[in-house]
């Protein structure tokens, strides 16, 4: 629903045409790479695969194809992350139609769309002046990250290996690179950790 009414909110304006969508990261990467937008606008939870991945991956195959993201997920939170990617631009679902329009013509004309705030802790972290008070989750990389989350949503290090595509193995050692960086010395306090921590951001 949310795709279809984004679609026709484009399709109104006069100067914007709706090409295509997508229910999942692997078929979005097929209708790009058959469609060959301007514009790719994109979510941070998919159906299957992750958003900040997707990004990559399309830069990967489409170097300087834009990205905005639109997402329900905290701004403060995924916006970095989203610009390390390669996206260009962050905006909230609940921000409205018109601001939704105005951020994808920024980013069209080749500029980044973020709020205030994130320009601020943009550049708070580029000058070494991160808040000592910042969460130590900000400093697990995209792939611990996304580990991170699924454990935190009740998965099993078998599940989420399924999820992502990659060996038990591999999980366990993100698993072991996580709870050293939340400073964390059990898997079942790791748990509590992720938990905690998935369902503060479902109540925001």
């Amino acid at each position: 629903m949310m795709r279809q009414g984004l679609g026709q909110l484009i399709g109104n304006e006069p100067d914007l045409e709706f090409c295509g969508e997508a229910e999942d990261a692997a078929t979005a990467l097929q209708q790009i790479d058959q469609l060959k937008p301007n514009l790719a606008i994109i979510d941070i939870s998919l159906r299957s695969g992750n958003g900040i991945e997707l990004i990559k991956d399309l830069q990967a195959r489409q170097p300087g194809l834009p990205v905005l993201v639109l997402s329900m997920h905290d701004e403060s939170l995924y916006a970095e992350r989203v610009l390390r990617a390669g996206g260009r631009g962050y905006i909230m679902k609940q921000e409205g139609g018109k601001k939704i329009m105005e951020a994808i013509r920024q980013v069209l004309s080749g500029q980044t769309c973020v709020s205030q705030s994130v320009t601020s802790q943009l550049v708070d972290s580029i000058a070494g002046r991160r808040k000592a008070t910042a969460s130590p989750v900000e400093t697990l990389t995209d792939r611990e990250f996304e580990v991170f989350q699924l454990i935190g949503q009740g998965k099993v290090t078998k599940e989420i290996a399924q999820e992502l595509h990659v060996s038990v193995k591999t999980i366990e050692v993100h698993r072991v690179n996580i709870k050293r960086k939340l400073k964390v010395g059990t898997v079942p306090e790791l748990i509590r950790f992720a938990v905690r921590w998935v369902e503060s951001q479902q109540a925001r």
